[in-house]
C-alpha cells in the first residue's frame, strides 16, 4: 500500500485519487477550492463522471480524503502527483499551475518521507518535467533530484464520461522518470497484472500523451474532410463511406458471438472506429488544447507540423457546417426558431469546454435565429458558458423540440434517439440537423446530416449507427 497525494481535484486528479483508493492505496486529494474539498469529504462528486459517486461513497473518509493543505498532504505521502490544469494561451501551454504545484511540493519536501517521489500527471509538452518541474522542485526544497527525491512522468489516458472505467481497466500504463520513480510507479500499478507497461524517460512519456491525442483528433478531422467532399459531390453519404472503412480487418476486433454453440466468433468494429466518424467537431479539455499546444511547440523548435495544423483548421470549420445546412434548407435563417440539443462536448459529461455546441449557438444568434438549448446533464456549466447570450435554456427534451423550425443535435446523448418518436405525426415537421450522425435518416421526415449531402434532406438510406 502506497500513501499518495494528488494535487488537483479536477477530472483527472479526482478520478485518479478515487481510483488509487479503490486499488487499496491511501490517497489525499489537494485542491484550492474549499467547497470542492468539503463535497469530496462528504462523499459527493463535484463533477459528472460515471462511477465516481460510487467510489467516493465507498472510500471518502477511509482510503480517500481531500484537503486544502498541500504541505501536510505531501509530508504524509510516499508519492505526490501533479494533476493541475495546463491551458493553452494561443502560443504555448500555461504552466502557472504546474510550477505553482511543484514549488509548493518542493517546499514541503523537507518534511516529507525519505526518497519522496513526485510524478507529473498533467499533460505537458515534452521536456517540461525535466526542464521546468524538476528545477522548480529543487529551488523550493534546496534538495537534489535523483539523490534526495525522485521525479517521474505518468500521463493519463482518461476519456471524460468513462474515466473511472478507463483508469480501472487500462489498455496501457506509461511511466517515465529516474530508476527510483519508475520502481515506485511499478509498485503503485502492481494490481494491474497483465497490462502492458511502457517504461521510458519523462520526455518520451510526455510525447506519447500528445501523440495519442493527436492521432485521435486526426481521425476525426479525416472523417470530417471526407464529409465535406461528400456534401460537395452529392449522392454519397459519409456514414456509408466510413462504415465501409470500418469493415477493413485493420479496424476490426474479434468477439465471441453470443448464443452460438461452440463459442463462435464474429468480427466487430474496434473502439478506435468511433473517431473515424463525421460530426460537428471535437471539443473538451484535451484534443483542442493538446493539438494546438503541440503544433505551437513544434513551430517554436523549428519543426512545423502542417498536418496537425490542418487537423486543427478542419475542426475549427465544423460548427459552421451546421449553419450551412440550415441555410441550404431554409435560405436566410433570420427569425427561425432553432433548438440546440446537447451542450457538453460529448455525452456522459457535464464539461462544455471547447464544445462545438457553443460556437454553433453563437453562429445561430449571429444569423438572427431564436435559440433554445437543452442538455440533460450540463445545465449549470452551460449556463455559465452562455452567460450574456439570448438563449432560452430548458430542462427537458420535449419542451426543447416543441414549436421549433429546426433542431440541431450537437452532442451524442442517448436520450436524443427518442426524437423520431417525439416528432412522429406532427403536422409541421422541423428540420433535424444531425451534427453527430446518430439517427437513421429514414426515421426523420426532414433530415440533414453532416456529410449526407447538402441539397437533399433524404439522400441516404443508411441505418442507425450504434457502435460509435
Amino acid at each position: 500500500m502506497t500513501r499518495v497525494a494528488v494535487v488537483g481535484a479536477g477530472y483527472v486528479g479526482l478520478v485518479s485519487a478515487a481510483c488509487f483508493a479503490e486499488l487499496g492505496h491511501t490517497c489525499t486529494c489537494v485542491d484550492v477550492d474549499p467547497r470542492k474539498v468539503e463535497r469530496i469529504n462528504a462523499g459527493e462528486a463535484p463533477i459528472h463522471e460515471r462511477g465516481l459517486p460510487e467510489l467516493l461513497a465507498r472510500h471518502a473518509g477511509k482510503g480517500l480524503r481531500a484537503t486544502t493543505d498541500l504541505a501536510a498532504a505531501v509530508a504524509d505521502a510516499d508519492m505526490s502527483f501533479i494533476a493541475v490544469g495546463t491551458p493553452f494561451d494561443g502560443q504555448r501551454i500555461d504552466l502557472t499551475q504546474v510550477i505553482g504545484a511543484a514549488t509548493q511540493i518542493g517546499a514541503a519536501l523537507q518534511r516529507a518521507r525519505p526518497h519522496h517521489v513526485v510524478v507529473v500527471k498533467s499533460t505537458v509538452v515534452p521536456g517540461t518535467t525535466d526542464e521546468v518541474v524538476t528545477p522548480a522542485l529543487e529551488r523550493a526544497s534546496g534538495l537534489r533530484a535523483g539523490r534526495d527525491f525522485s521525479v517521474g512522468m505518468n500521463p493519463e489516458f482518461l476519456t471524460e464520461g468513462v474515466a473511472v472505467d478507463d483508469f480501472l481497466r487500462p489498455d496501457r500504463i506509461v511511466i517515465g522518470g529516474d530508476a527510483r520513480a519508475v520502481a515506485a510507479q511499478r509498485e503503485l500499478y502492481a494490481p494491474f497484472a497483465g497490462v502492458p507497461i511502457i517504461v521510458t524517460n519523462s520526455k518520451t512519456a510526455e510525447m506519447i500523451k500528445y501523440a495519442s491525442n493527436s492521432v485521435l483528433a486526426t481521425m476525426i478531422s479525416f472523417a470530417n474532410e471526407f464529409a465535406a467532399l461528400c456534401d460537395a459531390l452529392g449522392g454519397v453519404d459519409v456514414a456509408d463511406v466510413m462504415r465501409g472503412v470500418h469493415a477493413a480487418r485493420y479496424f476490426q476486433t474479434v468477439q465471441a458471438a453470443p448464443g452460438e454453440r461452440g463459442g463462435g466468433e464474429r468480427r466487430v468494429p474496434a473502439p478506435i472506429t468511433s473517431f473515424l466518424w463525421a460530426g460537428c467537431g471535437y471539443g473538451g479539455s484535451c484534443l483542442p488544447k493538446d493539438t494546438k499546444a503541440l503544433a505551437a511547440h513544434g513551430a517554436a523548435h523549428g519543426a512545423a507540423m502542417p498536418l496537425l495544423e490542418a487537423v486543427i483548421a478542419r475542426n475549427a470549420s465544423q460548427p459552421a457546417r451546421v449553419i450551412d445546412l440550415l441555410r441550404c434548407h431554409h435560405g436566410d435563417p433570420a427569425g427561425l426558431k432553432v433548438a440546440v440539443l446537447g451542450l457538453a462536448f460529448k455525452e456522459d459529461t457535464d464539461d462544455v469546454r471547447e464544445s462545438p455546441a457553443i460556437p454553433i449557438v453563437r453562429a445561430l444568434l449571429d444569423a438572427g435565429c431564436i435559440v433554445t438549448a437543452y442538455d440533460p446533464v450540463a445545465r449549470d456549466s452551460a449556463r455559465a458558458a452562455l452567460s450574456g447570450l439570448d438563449v432560452r435554456l430548458v430542462d427537458g427534451l420535449q419542451p426543447a423540440v416543441d414549436a421549433q423550425d429546426a433542431l440541431v443535435i450537437a452532442t451524442r446523448w442517448d436520450e436524443f434517439r427518442q426524437l423520431p418518436a417525439l416528432l412522429r405525426g406532427r403536422a409541421a415537421q422541423p428540420l433535424v440537423i444531425d451534427g453527430r450522425r446518430m439517427l437513421d435518416p429514414a426515421t426523420i421526415d426532414r433530415y440533414a446530416g453532416i456529410g449526407a449531402g447538402l441539397m437533399s434532406p433524404n439522400r441516404s438510406n443508411s441505418s442507425e449507427v450504434e457502435h460509435v
